[in-house]
């Protein structure tokens, strides 16, 4: 029987994050004991992968981050280039292994915080708090015991939504012969892909000096590609577009991120709570879920500290899912042309205000404004229409 104040279950960004915020002790504040649950290694542990975020100055996992940037760029499908200066934001890369190490370096110096290496079977409420079954990698079944319980593993299935595109990607971290990439610049959407059916594509350029970069290719679409379709996609956009010539594929990531207007539960008993992606930290236009899951695990931790109930807060506001949920909705009807609409914004919003705007940091006024640069019509439409729709399982 393990026992903790607090139980951690899943060792991704946001189980991690939270443990982090609990290592250690706080002036004048309590330091609960909390255990950690890893998945062993295998099909339950998240794969590697890279988060990106943006943030003015110096940051809590500056340490592990492989680049960051002061400005980006965004293509057109034809025609001149979008730039922009994000002063005083910077926009940040870190790859999961990285923050891994960080993290786990402070965590084994922690004297409240325990790791357990473990899949979980079952959570129940129990008087008291809750009660976690894990099978050990070699097979023994053990039972923890906490007051709080924080589930940051990917829930099975998706709640009932109204609109549900998916975010899916295929990237090469690239070695090139000649010095092709500029560290300064983040391509950040490039249009100058086949764009398919349903949906809409770019490529993604993320430099770490002048012959590296992560090279990605991007859909926002219903379905995801095969392993084969994922790779002429990169292939064409490197070899055709980017023209990178001789190019050394070092590494590969493949992701999907769930982009919808369901609400997603962050308490499913007394004492159980949901955190990360799996307690709706993704921002649901973007997919970017780094930034949402660092204030909600923040908050978490303060009132733990400050022995509160500590119910995860929405990452995002009331407003900016209500916005996300028309955006969805005017790019899954094909409405709004994506490119045209994405280009369009950068083109007319000062990039640190439209970053600002997509993390949810801008005010009322901002976000009317910001609403004025988009397609109104096709917009117009998908808000009159959201109420009418129903909620649907997504297959």
């Amino acid at each position: 029987m393990f026992e903790a104040e607090v139980a951690v279950l899943g060792g991704g960004a946001a189980g991690l994050s939270l443990a982090h915020r609990l290592a250690g002790h706080a002036r004048g504040l309590r330091t609960p004991s909390v255990l950690l649950v890893d998945a062993p290694p295998g099909p339950l542990r998240p794969p590697r992968r890279t988060w990106c975020f943006w943030e003015p100055g110096q940051g809590r996992f500056d340490g592990a981050l492989t680049a960051s940037w002061g400005h980006l760029r965004v293509r057109p499908p034809t025609g001149d280039p979008i730039e922009g200066d994000l002063a005083p934001l910077r926009y940040k890369m870190i790859r999961s292994d990285d923050f891994e190490g960080l993290v786990g370096r402070d965590l084994a110096r922690s004297p409240n915080v325990r790791r357990l290496e473990a899949t979980v079977e079952t959570v129940e409420d129990v008087e008291g708090g809750a009660r976690v079954q894990v099978r050990s990698a070699g097979g023994e079944a053990r039972v923890l015991t906490a007051r709080w319980v924080f589930d940051s593993r990917p829930p099975g299935s998706l709640p009932a939504a109204r609109t549900t595109l998916l975010q899916h990607f295929h990237g090469w971290f690239v070695r090139t012969a000649r010095p092709v990439f500029d560290p300064g610049t983040v391509d950040l959407m490039d249009f100058r892909t086949p764009q398919p059916a349903d949906g809409l594509s770019f490529g993604y350029v993320l430099p770490v000096g002048p012959h590296e970069a992560l090279v990605e290719y991007t859909e926002f679409s219903p379905r995801t590609l095969t392993d084969g379709e994922y790779e002429a996609a990169v292939r064409h956009y490197a070899d055709d577009v980017l023209r990178l010539g001789d190019t050394q594929v070092l590494s590969t990531e493949t992701g999907v991120i769930p982009m919808t207007d369901a609400p997603m539960p962050r308490q499913v008993g007394a004492s159980v709570f949901r955190i990360g992606a799996a307690g709706g930290a993704t921002r649901p236009a973007t997919g970017y879920t780094f930034a949402g899951l660092q204030r909600q695990t923040r908050a978490v931790a303060a009132a733990l500290r400050r022995g509160r109930r500590p119910v995860p807060p929405a990452a995002h506001s009331a407003r900016s899912r209500a916005m996300d949920a028309v955006l969805l909705r005017a790019l899954a009807s094909g409405r709004a042309d994506g490119p045209a609409l994405f280009c369009g914004l950068f083109a007319h919003v000062p990039a640190p205000r439209l970053l600002r705007f997509l993390d949810g940091r801008t005010r009322l006024r901002e976000d009317l404004a910001i609403g004025l640069r988009t397609p109104i019509g096709p917009m117009l439409r998908s808000a009159l229409e959201l109420p009418l729709l129903p909620r649907r399982p997504f297959d």
